[in-house]
């Protein structure tokens, strides 16, 4: 059985997206997307474990339960977030929903809503409602319709976030298309799909033949290594969502039937679609200028090296010090030390790129500043804190906090 993955390709079957301008951006942009699965696609979905979320997280959870995973329409706006908006924004989603289903031919249980923007506002479901025919109109299958679809959910983000991957499999292939946004707001604490609990939104699609239980057997592990193991901020939103889609066109069957290696196969180019839109997150962060991996190794477990380094890529005083190149390394272990992980400082040791930094509870011998400095002055490089306790580890990717990103979250509202 021939399988190879590749990072590129056309889009999968089964799908049609489209994209128009409902007058919800008071910029004018695009800001109403959606993708109509003809034939009906099987779903998984991870909602935010915040505890105030928004109107759609809560529609779209009892969507997902009341048609057993089964979805045939993604509507998403942009420029409203429908958040605490009380029962007013429950109705207006709901009846925005209601429809969209009698525009697309669908049922009303089977559209998923999504909206990303400000908190607070009423939702004008007046505007999309009067927009639903003008974007039936301009649904279409192809990779130009897919990337319509990724712009117009853009908040703050200064560009769209796709990825492709496909699998060649006895020779069908089988493909993965995602298309994402966030660029503030950003540390996605994505719970289980059946849990009952500016923003990220994640879109990912697949022509694979499989059951919502296989689905949600397969997200998990996608999201905790990329989504959930990044952020901007440390502000987890309201809205965030990942929702995993696939229509059944390739012919491929993951079933009860399918080869192990099928599974590790598929599972190993969602992962690869997952991580280049988490990345691609980060690197179009508010007022970024530096994206930072941190790599924790030798800890006891990865629970606690994704909890240190966590505290690192909150902390205030790391993410000002990565905005200018300055390697002040006490406050990345200052970071660790409070993140609630026991361990001895003297077996840590710490490099920034390939410079050591810091080793046997001091300063390295080997420190040079300058040296260290011109790493940091590069727009992506990777921090490494071996904790020197265990085997385990974890990959981190955060940022730094600059004078752009207070600019542009001082004035969002106004």
């Amino acid at each position: 059985m021939e399988r190879e993955t590749k990072m590129s390709g056309a889009v999968p079957g089964g799908f049609e997206w489209g994209a128009t301008k409902a007058g919800i951006k008071a910029s004018g942009n695009l800001d109403l997307a959606v993708v109509r699965a003809a034939g009906g696609a099987q779903a998984a979905a991870m909602f935010t474990t915040n505890q105030v979320v928004a109107a759609p997280v809560t529609v779209g959870r009892r969507h997902m339960a009341l048609s057993g995973g089964r979805v045939g329409l993604v509507l998403v706006n942009a420029g409203n977030a429908n958040c605490a908006t009380g029962q007013a924004g429950i109705d207006a989603c709901e009846k925005t929903c209601v429809a969209a289903a009698e525009t697309f031919g669908c049922i009303f249980d089977e559209v998923f809503p999504s909206s990303t923007g400000i908190i607070g506002v009423p939702f004008p479901r007046e505007k999309v409602i009067e927009a639903l025919p003008r974007l039936k109109a301009g649904i279409g299958p192809t990779a130009d319709d897919a990337e319509s679809f990724a712009r117009a959910i853009m908040t703050t983000d200064t560009r769209m976030k796709v990825a492709r991957a496909s699998i060649a499999v006895d020779g069908k292939e089988v493909r993965i298309f995602g298309a994402a946004k966030g660029a503030g707001m950003i540390h996605p604490r994505l719970g289980a799909p059946v849990a009952p609990h500016a923003t990220m939104l994640v879109y990912l699609f697949t022509d694979l033949d499989a059951t919502s239980a296989e689905l949600r057997g397969l997200l998990p592990g996608a999201v905790e290594h990329s989504f959930n193991s990044i952020s901007i901020d440390g502000d987890t939103s309201t809205n965030d969502t990942v929702l995993l889609l696939a229509s059944g066109t390739s012919g491929v069957k993951l079933d009860a039937s399918a080869s192990p290696k099928l599974r590790e196969s598929f599972a190993h180019a969602l992962d690869l679609v997952c991580r280049k839109l988490a990345y691609a997150i980060v690197d179009d962060g508010e007022g970024v200028t530096h994206v930072v991996t941190l790599h924790i190794t030798g800890a006891r477990n990865e629970r606690e090296a994704k909890q240190i380094a966590k505290s690192i890529a909150h902390s205030p005083l790391c993410k000002t010090a990565w905005s200018s190149a300055d390697p002040n390394w006490g406050r990345l272990l200052a970071a660790a030390g409070y993140s609630g992980v026991e361990f001895d400082p003297a077996r840590v040791t710490v490099r920034i790129g390939g410079e050591p930094v810091y080793e046997s509870g001091m300063r390295s011998a080997r420190f040079d500043e300058a040296r260290a400095h011109e790493v940091m002055k590069h727009r992506e490089y990777t921090i490494t804190m071996d904790m020197g306790q265990g085997t385990a580890e974890c990959l981190f990717v955060t940022c730094d906090m600059t004078e752009e990103y207070v600019r542009i979250n001082a004035d969002y509202s106004t």
